[in-house]
């Protein structure tokens, strides 16, 4: 070093105050311990070093710049700062490194080892930090970590910070950890202040009650609530839920989702879809209303179930199906139609249920009226049980409650249909077809009798107290009448057409459901609510943007024949990519600055020299 240079440059401490410009817009040195030049580094820089009171002290702007030995390049107005670097922005922002370099033209700062970037709701952590003070960015590119208490843990390769904003953006590799989940995803927008997070493409949310899928979501970590879209769906333990729109409340165990829903049970083997659900876990309870339609998945013929509105309760031992408001049931072989229709599937018992609301003079009295149809055979009653086997899944009786009424259409003459009514009707199945009826109090009937060339032999027309039937291939082979108060058999011509029909006779054929399109051809039009949804992904912003680029190349400027310090140890490209372009070909980069510079400018990032120049106590 110079001594005179030295001497002369102390004394200078003593007569002004300690600055190198007059100018305001350039570094100001507030206070040094040691200072002297040494042209082996560079003509013109000059080396500052603590004392045993305090470190060197530099402001500029409002940013205050502490450490224990640095070097400044007064042309340049450029400062390299070494070992305990602080660097503070007002009294909310400190960054603390092993280095920092600092231009004070572009004013960007570059961090390395051990960096540590505090704000008031959280602390970032990483290896490299680039901190453009004109737009308020942080920015790295080696991996990093921040903390925030309420919200976890977030780490990823690459993330930015804009102070301003108060957001932090990561992308690749994103997981924020939490004690109750966590999170994977390619992109995420945070927001420290209020706990907001953005997710872009495909994402993960684990915890150790549920397992959510999105690729488009916000999730509030504060709140622990979320809501998600584009191929979303959330796990349940053994219950899945899709839809187009989904809402997730952690604290309640709770899910809602709009349009296209789809809620399958696994361990039940059922399907709910519709076009609004509301999921309660702890309740084990699913509401969906809107085209709402269960499933219940058997090995050979589904059972499918419509209504207004579906509700599904219970644990999966003790599981309850609800179905009100125009509920309708259909598989191949049967079919059913009631105001409300009850499944309970522990027992296999399907009631179907006629609502006391309905007067007889109602007009919907009779539509709504509980009707079933296996195979040929009709049956109306005021209540309707079917009893399943639920080991075998196959139809096991049937109880027919209160005006109970079986009609099958003769298969022959066009308007002629068999009829049996009575107080009440058992009915048993085999292999899903009904093959015995029982007709109990008040019987009454009216049967095309046939010989074995399905030649017209007459009509019976009879009242007894009760009536056993036989029915093979659907068609009544047997009729057995128990306590017969009366009965004959008339040719068809000597039987008036009025006397054909017993009281309450009422053929339903064309509301039978034929196939699962038909359970909803009576439906209103479907309205759907139009998702507006969360804003589309942008890409993020390069740190070497075009403001960038122009503030290098004026800083360069001044010392032509000098390389450019304000540029180096900066990134030349940002290594990232849109989430949603994933599954196609990578694109090239297009973000490299306009400012050019050659691998030849680049100093080392510490120069042999400097690390010679100890600090007082350094070994």
């Amino acid at each position: 070093m110079n001594p005179l240079k030295n001497l002369l440059f102390i004394i200078s401490i003593f007569l002004s105050p300690f600055s190198f410009a007059q100018e305001k817009q350039k570094i100001t040195i507030e206070y040094a311990g040691i200072a002297a030049s040494d042209p082996e580094i560079e003509d013109g820089a000059l080396i500052f070093l603590r004392d045993e009171s305090q470190q060197v002290h530099f402001i500029h702007k409002g940013v205050n710049l502490w450490c224990d030995k640095a070097v400044y390049y007064q042309d340049q107005d450029y400062i390299e700062a070494f070992s305990n670097v602080n660097m503070k922005q007002g009294d909310s922002i400190s960054m603390v490194a092993k280095y920092i370099d600092y231009s004070g033209k572009t004013e960007i700062a570059v961090a390395k080892g051990d960096v540590v970037l505090t704000e008031p709701n959280s602390v970032l952590t990483t290896d490299k930090l680039y901190f453009d003070r004109t737009r308020q960015l942080a920015y790295y590119d080696t991996s990093g970590k921040v903390v925030r208490d309420s919200s976890g843990t977030i780490t990823s390769q690459i993330g930015r910070y804009y102070m301003n904003a108060k957001k932090y953006q990561f992308t690749k590799d994103v997981v924020l950890v939490n004690p109750d989940y966590t999170l994977n995803t390619e992109r995420l927008d945070f927001f420290p202040d209020n706990g907001h997070a953005y997710l872009f493409g495909p994402s993960t949310i684990v915890g150790e009650e549920s397992h959510i899928y999105t690729e488009r979501g916000f999730y509030d970590t504060n709140a622990n609530t979320g809501y998600f879209q584009r191929n979303s769906k959330i796990n349940y333990d053994n219950r899945t839920v899709e839809g187009d729109s989904i809402y997730f409340d952690r604290n309640r165990s709770f899910a809602s989702a709009t349009n296209n829903i789809t809620v399958t049970d696994t361990l039940n083997n059922s399907i709910v879809k519709g076009h609004y659900a509301e999921v309660w876990r702890d309740k084990d309870s699913v509401f969906i209303t809107k085209r709402a339609l269960a499933i219940t998945v058997q090995e050979k013929d589904s059972v499918y179930l419509h209504a207004d509105t579906l509700m599904v309760t219970g644990k999966e031992d003790n599981r309850i199906t609800r179905a009100y408001y125009n509920a309708k049931l259909y598989k191949s072989d049967l079919a059913g139609k009631a105001d409300s229709i009850h499944v309970n599937h522990k027992k296999g018992l399907t009631e179907l249920i006629n609502l006391k609301r309905f007067s007889s003079t109602d007009a919907f009295a009779i539509a709504r009226k509980p009707v079933l149809w296996n195979l040929g055979n009709q049956m109306t009653g005021d209540t309707i049980h079917l009893i399943s086997n639920t080991e075998t899944e196959k139809l096991d009786s049937l109880k027919v409650f209160n005006n109970a009424f079986l009609v099958s259409k003769d298969t022959i003459s066009e308007d002629g249909y068999n009829q049996i009514k009575g107080q009440r009707l058992i009915g048993l199945f085999k292999d899903n077809e009904l093959y015995n009826v029982d007709i109990i109090k008040n019987a009454e009937t009216i049967r095309y009798m046939r010989n074995e060339a399905n030649e017209l032999i007459g009509i019976q027309k009879s009242k007894s107290g009760s009536i056993n039937i036989q029915i093979i291939e659907q068609a009544i082979e047997e009729v057995r009448f128990i306590n017969q108060i009366d009965g004959n058999i008339f040719p068809e011509p000597d039987f008036p057409r009025n006397a054909r029909r017993l009281r309450g006779f009422d053929w339903r054929g064309e509301e039978r459901p034929t196939s699962v399109d038909d359970l909803f051809k009576d439906d209103p039009p479907l309205v759907l609510p139009k998702i507006s949804g969360l804003e589309d992904y942008v890409p993020p912003e390069d740190f070497i943007d075009d403001s960038v680029a122009e503030r290098l190349e004026q800083a360069g400027k001044a010392t032509p024949n000098k390389p450019n310090r304000a540029a180096q140890n900066l990134p030349q490209e940002d290594e990232e990519k849109d989430p949603k372009e994933d599954l196609k070909p990578k694109k090239e980069q297009t973000t490299q600055p306009k400012v050019e510079w050659t691998p030849k400018d680049k100093p080392t990032e510490i120069s042999e020299e400097k690390k010679k120049l100890k600090v007082k106590g350094e070994e």
